[in-house]
């Protein structure tokens, strides 16, 4: 059985445990296109010749470029970070107001990656005004992921990333590629929407736009796309062209306590 791999950073909605059930579904193809990339567990875990991976978070597809061309350095620099003296909160804040002053790249990639492992259940999460405000985590000892680094460099060169919306991935892709979209999921209740994670909400209209633009781009060219999210009888709704829809019991991650972690239903369809 081939080994599975982690991706470095947590994530709300990470695809590591659904990525099997996503590959038995992906189509054959020469490129994957994936318009909301998130940690890359897809990516890692899936065996094309060369992706173009694209998110709207700048902070993330900057880390992903720089671990792309300078990965032992970038290693080395961040491994420092992940010292007992900086697992306090008075660090963290202090490192999370640096970030949130700096336009340096190379340091925001540092720290954002320090900010992940160190900050609030892995999550990702911006101001009105762009400012990261996720707050200081409190872990015994946060795990440096030097493996999951490496080798995410490693598979990098199969890879572009580029920073962008959907639809502006959308139009990069061509004849044989196959598109795999993973976008922050239709709330279940009206409580639970968290989809803000790039500081760009990401409602209803989006939802309805992205399963359009699905349909359209396999109409026109020789492109699959898979879709995932939760199975309600809105987004079956929604989905209602596709050609293949799948509903999977999945277990939730992003509760602190294991005891919460309810099971939901999530949809896979294959345009």
């Amino acid at each position: 059985m081939k080994k599975k791999h982690r991706a470095f950073l947590k994530w709300a909605g990470g695809k590591y445990a659904l990525s099997d059930v996503i590959n038995t579904m992906l189509p054959k193809g020469n490129r994957l296109v994936e318009p909301f990339v998130g940690a890359g567990s897809v990516f890692l875990n899936s065996d094309y010749d060369e992706y173009l991976l694209s998110d709207i978070n700048q902070d993330l597809i900057n880390l992903y470029r720089i671990l792309q061309r300078t990965p032992d350095k970038f290693i080395a620099d961040a491994r420092r970070l992940f010292s007992p003296e900086n697992n306090q909160s008075e660090s963290y804040y202090q490192f999370r107001k640096e970030f949130n002053a700096s336009t340096d790249p190379y340091f925001r990639s540092l720290i954002f990656l320090y900010m992940n492992r160190h900050g609030y259940n892995g999550l990702c999460r911006y101001n009105k005004s762009g400012g990261y405000n996720v707050p200081f985590g409190k872990y015994k000892r946060p795990y440096f992921p030097e493996a999951e680094l490496n080798f995410f460099a490693e598979k990098a060169s199969k890879a572009v990333f580029i920073c962008d919306g959907y639809r502006q991935t959308f139009a990069h892709a061509k004849s044989g590629d196959v598109i795999y979209c993973d976008p922050p999921y239709v709330p279940l209740s009206k409580t639970a929407s968290f989809t803000s994670y790039s500081g760009n909400g990401f409602g209803l209209d989006e939802q309805a736009d992205l399963a359009n633009a699905a349909e359209e781009v396999t109409n026109k060219r020789n492109i699959s796309v898979l879709i995932s999210n939760h199975d309600t009888i809105w987004t079956r709704k929604i989905y209602e062209h596709a050609k293949k829809q799948r509903s999977i019991e999945v277990s939730r991650t992003i509760s602190q306590k294991a005891n919460k972690r309810n099971k939901v239903s999530e949809l896979l369809v294959l345009y």
